[in-house]
């Protein structure tokens, strides 16, 4: 017998294998799934390998299915602590009018580490066992993440204007080198350069990334192509849509995770398919502040990977990937017009492989393959909303609600447990934020009567 630290015993077992319909479709019934030093070490028929392996736990999931742990491509964690400030109304009155002020006002290290412990809360019990930020103060976004068992790709955030964090595009760019370096040795947390976008970062910074990140083997993280008013200003200013503008910077390339993408031609999505980008399909957020839709059908039939990202949750207003996948293939139906536009098999591996795959993970996590690290999600299909189950695949996509996720494992380290999570104080974490939350609420002095 082969020695292994934890056997999983689930009814139904979708290992995400890769981007063939057939393959990234599969699932199976009665498998296990064996963890070793952090590895999953062997899946394979239950017979098979309970007869073969011998481990320290044994956790049998009578009705659950088995899934990678999901990959959320971007996000601003710690914006958590702005759920619901403000709502109902375009991104850049949302921003420059509302958010910016409010951040410009409240935003400090105590504010990040409280919101990105709420976030990770709120993302661990809906079966998110990584996530990609971009947000200020990055250092202290890896250290709460560290501490939680989470994994996590830091954004090493440049814009053009100061904030608490940086003055200019030189100190965001040797601040955030300062902690990818930090987080060299780090298991969990790795860091990915993150512009902010095309309309707040110049030039010479831009091709400053695109010449770090070649030298250094990084992903770029950016929103691109969010709203008309984007590309017509860049068209105005620029004489080129965003897209083009970062490609003669040297930007477009498989190092690329462009955010949002919600207005693309014909030719950009060749552009984005040949050269390996990857789209982080945001489609709540999207929806909510009346952006735009990204043709996702036409993106994916012309060979490009599409990530999925909940966005932060002062504009979804959640962080809630199971509810994301469902929107995402929902909506990509209604914009191509074909009902089998990004189906369950397709949006799962979004948000999951081709997540991992955004962030330049895939060879490490985002599926249920031996060898890969044992990020792993639970799911209890035994729940009036999802039974009976007729396609595992289909109701997690399609029927499934966050609460149902029941068990999680990042690294081999199980993270939730029942529902509840082992490594983080889920009453101190709230206690937190509702402190900030009467904080931010009160009336400032100026408005006082």
């Amino acid at each position: 017998m082969k020695n292994a630290d934890t056997i999983l015993l689930p009814r139904w077992l979708i290992p995400v294998a890769d981007n063939d319909a057939d393959s990234c479709g599969a699932v199976f019934e009665d498998h296990a799934l064996v963890i070793r030093q952090g590895r999953i070490a062997d899946v394979g028929p239950r017979s098979t390998v309970t007869a073969e392996w011998e481990a320290v736990e044994s956790v049998t999931l009578e009705d659950h299915v088995l899934i990678p742990g999901l990959v959320n491509a971007h996000t601003h964690a710690a914006m958590t602590l702005l759920r619901g400030y403000a709502d109902d109304m375009p991104l850049m009155e949302w921003l420059s009018e509302h958010i910016w002020p409010a951040e410009a006002r409240w935003v400090s290290r105590e504010f990040v580490a409280a919101g990105t412990e709420l976030a990770i809360l709120e993302m661990l019990r809906g079966g998110t066992t990584c996530f990609q930020d971009m947000y200020f103060f990055p250092d202290m976004v890896a250290a709460r993440a560290e501490a939680a068992g989470m994994r996590a790709v830091v954004g090493m955030i440049v814009i053009e204007f100061p904030t608490v964090w940086a003055k200019d595009a030189g100190e965001y760019l040797e601040k955030g080198l300062e902690t990818r370096d930090a987080l060299r040795h780090s298991t969990l947390v790795s860091a990915a350069f993150a512009p902010h976008a095309p309309y707040t970062v110049n030039d010479k910074a831009l091709e400053k990334i695109a010449m770090l990140a070649e030298e250094l083997d990084c992903q770029v993280h950016m929103h691109v192509h969010e709203t008309e008013h984007e590309i017509s200003e860049s068209s105005a200013r620029f004489g080129m849509r965003p897209l083009e503008r970062l490609d003669r910077l040297g930007l477009v390339s498989h190092r690329l995770g462009a955010v949002h993408m919600t207005h693309l031609l014909d030719a950009e999505i060749e552009t984005v398919a040949s050269r390996g980008v990857s789209v982080i399909h945001c489609p709540q957020s999207n929806l909510k502040l009346a952006s735009g839709m990204c043709r996702v059908h036409d993106l994916i039939t012309a060979g490009a990977n599409v990530a999925i990202g909940t966005d932060g949750a002062s504009s979804n207003n959640d962080l809630d990937m199971m509810a994301e996948m469902q929107t995402a293939s929902l909506l990509a139906k209604g914009v191509s017009g074909d009902p089998s536009a990004l189906d369950a098999a397709n949006s799962l591996y979004a948000a999951t492989l081709g997540g991992a795959r955004a962030l330049g993970l895939e060879e490490q996590i985002g599926s249920l393959e031996t060898g890969k690290l044992a990020d792993v999600v639970a799911i209890d299909l035994a729940d009036a909303c999802s039974w009976p189950v007729y396609h595992p695949l289909s109701q997690v996509v399609y029927g499934c609600a966050a609460r149902q996720v029941s068990d999680a494992w990042i690294g081999g380290r199980r993270v939730l447990e029942n529902g509840r999570p082992t490594q983080l104080d889920s009453s101190r974490v709230m206690s937190d934020a509702r402190q900030w939350g009467l904080k931010i609420g009160a009336p400032s002095p100026s408005s006082d009567p």
